[in-house]
């Protein structure tokens, strides 16, 4: 039976690296990302479905389920879109509180709403959530903490959701710094070039989709 994955933040780095090495071993992949006209080349040139859209809008989300039923159901849902919040990075004692706001929902809002909508065919398919968090999640870097409370916030929605999911495998990731827009726009180009690319943390997240190993947390060394 083919497989099917709903990939968030799936037009680029992490998201798109892993749609490509899915896509080659026959999965049927559904994509989402804010960003359509970058979405879609993407999703063609993958034979994909593209729904462009904001997770964290209520109104996407519906869209997606329906794609998903009009699939059959869901074996994979992968977490990986995600805001960084305000640039610069500033210190928490002068974070905007609006902008804070805002990166909850869609850093662990979004993703426990999807997880929701779609845990009773995750059940039924003894599916798995991959939720990609980050080392700020739990190390205190000077002006991530915006960034990291909503990871560590994430970290814990996975934890917990592991132990009332038996059924379901719950794995959040660290895939550790990657040459991205994000790390860009956080720490600047020339930096962020001498990071590795996100496609060096695929085989970690397809060891752990093949392989199936217990609920946890797994940091791509």
């Amino acid at each position: 039976m083919t497989k099917t994955a709903l990939i968030t933040g799936a037009s680029r780095g992490l998201g798109l690296a892993l749609a490509r090495s899915l896509a080659a071993d026959g999965w049927r992949l559904i994509l989402t990302a804010r960003g359509a006209d970058t979405l879609r080349p993407v999703a063609d040139g993958l034979g994909a479905l593209a729904l462009p859209g904001d997770v964290a809008d209520p109104v996407h989300r519906d869209r997606l389920a329906h794609a998903v039923r009009d699939h059959g159901g869901l074996d994979l849902l992968v977490n990986n879109a995600s805001g960084l919040g305000a640039v610069p990075l500033p210190p928490l004692a002068g974070y905007p509180l609006d902008v804070f706001e805002d990166l909850f929902r869609a850093n662990v809002l979004a993703p426990l709403a999807l997880v929701q909508t779609f845990l009773p065919t995750l059940r039924e398919r003894r599916g798995a959530v991959v939720n990609i968090s980050s080392d700020a999640a739990v190390e205190a870097y000077e002006g991530w903490g915006g960034y990291g409370a909503t990871k560590a916030a994430l970290d814990q929605l996975s934890n917990v959701l592991a132990v009332e999911e038996p059924e379901v495998a719950v794995w959040w990731v660290d895939p550790g710094e990657m040459n991205t827009t994000m790390l860009a726009d956080a720490v600047g180009p020339d930096d962020a070039a001498a990071a590795p690319g996100p496609e060096t943390v695929v085989p970690t997240l397809r060891q752990l989709i093949e392989e199936r190993p217990a609920s946890g947390r797994v940091s791509h060394s």
